[in-house]
């Protein structure tokens, strides 16, 4: 059996990236493999050990909300330890790290990112697209942003994918005064460790089945490569689509 987390629906739902948790249980059960999706709701203790977990976007409040209860709960934190898969989305990329800007305040967050958030110039919304920087995934990322965040990455993360298209982590007003401010602008999400972060919505997983099937595979503890290939025209079409 398969167990999902589906994390904080009711506060990181706003933007559909619950159907992120059902990409992941549908792709496994076309495996046939069996596979739940598990919710759990703002003031509800997170197990540290179910075999994967997301988290999505919401609202200023929502996310200060959010951070308080992950890090006074803790077991987010303690199977990021243990090395199972955590895939965030916007406002979950951003609470993950160690501060964002939220409800014109710097807020703590979880840190279980090397990365701090502040305010772009300008909100970024729109198509997204970025080359793949984790291993065994080469195909395009593609998705749908719709921030304000500007996240620069610290030593200890990687951008899960290098810009082509769109906004990403941050523009250059954000990173104007830093050393790699070239290299943050080229930016989209964040990896380090067990944690796959990125601001595109979509659901992403929907939009980037080889991303979906790379979490998979590192829930069940095999290679991607191992993973039954699934013919699905209808997300091919989607796929030629968004990235035309």
């Amino acid at each position: 059996m398969l167990n999902i987390g589906l994390i904080l629906p009711d506060v990181l739902g706003t933007y559909g990236d619950d159907g992120n948790a059902l990409v992941l249980r549908q792709r496994a059960r076309m495996r046939g493999i069996d596979a739940e999706i598990h919710r759990f709701t703002l003031g509800e203790a997170i197990p540290e050990n179910l075999d994967v977990y997301t988290l999505g976007g919401g609202e200023d409040t929502a996310q200060i909300l959010a951070a308080e209860h992950l890090i006074a709960d803790g077991g987010l934190t303690r199977a990021a330890n243990a090395g199972r898969p955590i895939f965030a989305v916007c406002a979950g990329l951003q609470v993950l790290g160690s501060s964002f800007r939220a409800g014109g305040q710097t807020v703590a967050g979880v840190g279980l990112l090397d990365m701090e958030t502040g305010t772009l110039g300008k909100r970024a919304i729109g198509e997204v697209v970025s080359e793949p920087q984790l291993d065994d995934v080469n195909e395009p990322l593609t998705g749908f942003e719709n921030h304000m965040g500007a996240t620069i990455l610290g030593a200890d993360a990687y951008p899960l994918g290098r810009l082509s298209k769109g906004v990403g982590n941050a523009d250059r007003h954000a990173s104007a005064d830093l050393e790699d401010g070239e290299a943050q602008i080229l930016a989209e999400g964040a990896v380090q460790g067990s944690i796959v972060a990125t601001y595109m919505h979509g659901p992403a997983l929907a939009r980037n089945p080889q991303l979906a099937d790379y979490l998979l595979a590192r829930a069940m503890g095999v290679d991607l490569k191992q993973l039954q290939p699934l013919n699905i025209p209808a997300v091919a079409q989607l796929r030629r689509e968004r990235l035309a």
